[in-house]
C-alpha cells in the first residue's frame, strides 16, 4: 500500500510540511522531542524525501542514513543531496525486511512508519529490526496518527488537513485517510492508526523499554503567527502524537 502511494507523490511530498499543522505543530514538536543530535548518528526510517534527514544533519548529526520503501522518495532525497550536499546517505529498503546495517546508530526515527504494518507480526518485525540497528541504550522516536483520535471533532481544514476514517478495520487499528490541502493539488494518503497497546506491546516485544507518549505542541512561532485562539481546536483534540523508547 505505501509503495504505490508514495511513488505517485514523489518530490511533491515535501509540501506536506508546509500547512500550519505541520509547520508549527509536527515539525517543531518532533525535533524538540528528539532533542540534541550533535555528534550522534541517526537512522531515519520511512525517511520520505529526507526532510528530517537533512534537518538532523544541519543540527550536527555525524552520520545520517535515510531508508524508505519508495523508489521515488529516495530519488527525491538523493536529488536534494545533489543540490545541497550535506552528507546524508539514502537507500531503498523495507523496514519490515531491514537487513543488518553497516553500523549501529545512536538514534532511530520513524515518522509515519510503524503505522504501515499490515498486521501485528509485521509491526513486531519492524520493531525488532529497528532495535538491532541501535546501540545499547539508543533511542527510537515515533510520530504517527494519535491512536485514539476523535474523528467526530472539529474539522482540521483551517490547519491544512483533513483526517477521516475509511470505515475499514485492520488487526492493528482503523484505516485512516489523510489529505493535505495543498495548492494547487491536494495530496491524500491512506494508512492505519494502530491502537496504543499495539505500539506498546510490539515495541516491548522487540526489547524496547521506557516507552513514553509525548503530546503534540504548537511552537511559539505558530502562536505569534496565528494567535492562541486559532490553535484551540487542534490542541483540544490533536491528530498526531509522538512516542519515545530506549533500546
Amino acid at each position: 500500500m505505501a509503495v504505490q502511494q508514495y511513488d505517485e507523490i514523489g518530490e511533491s511530498f515535501e509540501g506536506f510540511k508546509s500547512p500550519p499543522l505541520m509547520r508549527y505543530g509536527e515539525v517543531p514538536s518532533f525535533l524538540n522531542t528528539v532533542g540534541d543530535v550533535s555528534g550522534k548518528s541517526v537512522l531515519d526510517l520511512a525517511c520520505g524525501t529526507g526532510f528530517y534527514s537533512r534537518e538532523f544533519k544541519r543540527r550536527g548529526a555525524t552520520d545520517v542514513f535515510g531508508v524508505d520503501i519508495s523508489v521515488e522518495m529516495i530519488a527525491a532525497g538523493r536529488e536534494s543531496e545533489r543540490r545541497e550536499p550535506l552528507g546524508v546517505r539514502y537507500e531503498i529498503g523495507d523496514v519490515a525486511e531491514l537487513p543488518l546495517l553497516d553500523r549501529r546508530f545512536d538514534i532511530a526515527v520513524g515518522v509515519q512508519c510503524l503505522n504501515y504494518a499490515e498486521d501485528i507480526p509485521e509491526m513486531e518485525r519492524m520493531c525488532r529490526n529497528i532495535h538491532r540497528s541501535l546501540v545499547p541504550g539508543g533511542e527510537f522516536f515515533v510520530l504517527a496518527q494519535k491512536p485514539d483520535y476523535g474523528f467526530d471533532c472539529v474539522s482540521l481544514d483551517r490547519y491544512g488537513f483533513r483526517c477521516e476514517p475509511t470505515g475499514e478495520e485492520t488487526e492493528t487499528g482503523p484505516r485512516v485517510r489523510v489529505t493535505a490541502l495543498l495548492d494547487p493539488q491536494p495530496i491524500t494518503i491512506v494508512s492505519t492508526a494502530p491502537r496504543r497497546e499495539v505500539y506498546e506491546n510490539c515495541l516491548r516485544a522487540a526489547g524496547f523499554s521506557a516507552v513514553e507518549w509525548v503530546p503534540l505542541q504548537v511552537s511559539e512561532a505558530g502562536i505569534r503567527e496565528y494567535g492562541e485562539d486559532f490553535w484551540a481546536d487542534v490542541l483540544a483534540n490533536p491528530p498526531l502524537e509522538m512516542l519515545r523508547c530506549r533500546a
